[in-house]
């Protein structure tokens, strides 16, 4: 059975220096509308965040974007979105994408993309839930922070009893099945925080 319904994708605003970036944004858009599964994103219109929200609607899917007032106008936000969430700042929309979607991917980005998945994988090593996360780490991204993570073991700031559960995936195709699979996995009642636990984190 699948329980991914909607999948919360953090990327870049900008298109990086590599062209499978933008690639990869738009081919995991189609994947998602053909497979029914429903974007919720930054709600920007510009770069991979463009990108994989125009492949999702072009193919027939639902997006929801979450941005906050004050990103509007800098992200361009995307006016063909079926539902454009504006909040007051960027704590209430981590939150609402948090509690819309079932899993999370981290395509390439900068800062605020690396910000909201450690955020996420905090939240999972505490206990707080347990949906995937998910690295799509297209020409290897993500090693320089996978490598990270090894080096936090091998220094035991990362124990063995709060492991970091991240799933990662090379290619495209492999990003939902992998998602699922750990869906699958997880009982019912861990995969969601409740409202008010989120809100007070």
């Amino acid at each position: 059975m699948n329980k991914i319904k909607t999948i919360c994708v953090y990327c870049g605003s900008g298109p990086g220096t590599n062209p499978r970036f933008i690639e990869a944004a738009t081919a995991f858009g189609k994947v998602m509308a053909e497979n029914g599964v429903g974007l919720v994103y930054g709600g920007g219109s510009l770069g991979l965040m463009g990108a994989i929200a125009t492949s999702v609607i072009d193919h027939g899917g639902i997006v929801t974007g979450i941005i906050p007032d004050f990103l509007t106008a800098r992200e361009n936000a995307l006016g063909r979105v079926h539902e454009l969430i504006v909040t007051a700042d960027m704590h209430e929309r981590k939150r609402l994408m948090f509690e819309r979607s079932d899993a999370f991917v981290a395509l390439p980005g900068g800062i605020g993309t690396l910000e909201e998945l450690v955020e996420q994988l905090t939240w999972q090593q505490l206990g707080r839930h347990t949906k995937p996360v998910l690295l799509a780490n297209i020409d290897g991204f993500w090693e320089p922070l996978l490598a990270l993570l090894t080096h936090m073991r091998a220094t035991q700031f990362i124990r063995p009893t709060l492991s970091v559960d991240i799933l990662k995936a090379e290619r495209v195709e492999d990003i939902l099945p992998r998602l699922r699979a750990a869906a699958a996995r997880a009982p019912e009642e861990t995969r969601q925080m409740a409202p008010e636990v989120a809100r007070r984190l």
